[in-house]
């Protein structure tokens, strides 16, 4: 399993556009993908769920990916993290 600690800068927090574009880029990937804030988690390929997580500026979330793929699916969302939140 791979683990990812990100802290969110964006002053919007996670929101719409760009976290459809990552779940669709997580959808191509095979492995089980939970995102965690507090002790809330989601699972990150549902968008309505990712978006109920209600992630602001300068909170963290943690981001566990599982499977035959996570270690690109896991690079693919940090990556993607840095570039966009």
């Amino acid at each position: 399993m791979k683990e990812i600690k990100f802290k969110v800068t964006d002053p919007l927090g996670i929101h719409a556009r760009p976290a459809g574009i990552l779940v669709k880029d997580a959808k191509k990937f095979n492995s089980k993908i939970t995102v965690w804030k507090g002790d809330k988690s989601c699972d990150l390929r549902k968008l309505l769920a990712l978006m109920g997580l209600s992630v602001r500026q300068n909170d963290e979330i943690v981001v566990q990916v599982e499977g035959d793929d996570e270690a690109a699916c896991a690079e693919m969302i940090e990556k993607y993290l840095k570039e966009n939140f």
